[in-house]
């Protein structure tokens, strides 16, 4: 399993993890495309943001491998924001490909491309380096 050395960990000043520590002994936990509903809590909404955030400054539009990335918080995104990036996709695999949709996420996230961020973004960023 791939680790993506300089990805946040988590969101800041929450449990919301980003990447996981080690491989599981029984394989990767399946990527599966979760509802975003609009009564999400605010805080579950920062965490998305914060995490496509992430992945835009990490990898920019380039295909990317799963590796260490949790696939409970890629879930929230897959099929939308994240797709895959290779056919056939194995959603089950640590090394299977992915890709940022950056139309797509400009137009279901705008703050995150915006000079004026929100303050969960910008208080990520700053611990990223």
């Amino acid at each position: 399993m791939l680790k993506h050395r300089g990805f946040p960990g988590r969101l800041p000043g929450t449990d919301f993890q980003f990447t996981i520590r080690r491989a599981a002994k029984a394989g990767a936990t399946a990527i599966a495309r979760r509802e975003r509903h609009r009564d999400r809590k605010t805080v579950d909404r920062a965490a998305d943001r914060a995490f496509l955030y992430a992945l835009i400054d990490h990898f920019g539009d380039e295909p990317f491998e799963r590796g260490n990335l949790d696939a409970g918080r890629l879930s929230w995104l897959i099929g939308r924001e994240v797709l895959p990036a290779e056919d056939p996709f194995d959603p089950a695999s640590y090394d299977a490909q992915l890709r940022v949709d950056l139309d797509r996420a400009r137009a279901s996230y705008p703050e995150i491309f915006a000079e004026d961020r929100p303050d969960e973004v910008e208080e990520a960023d700053d611990d990223w380096d």
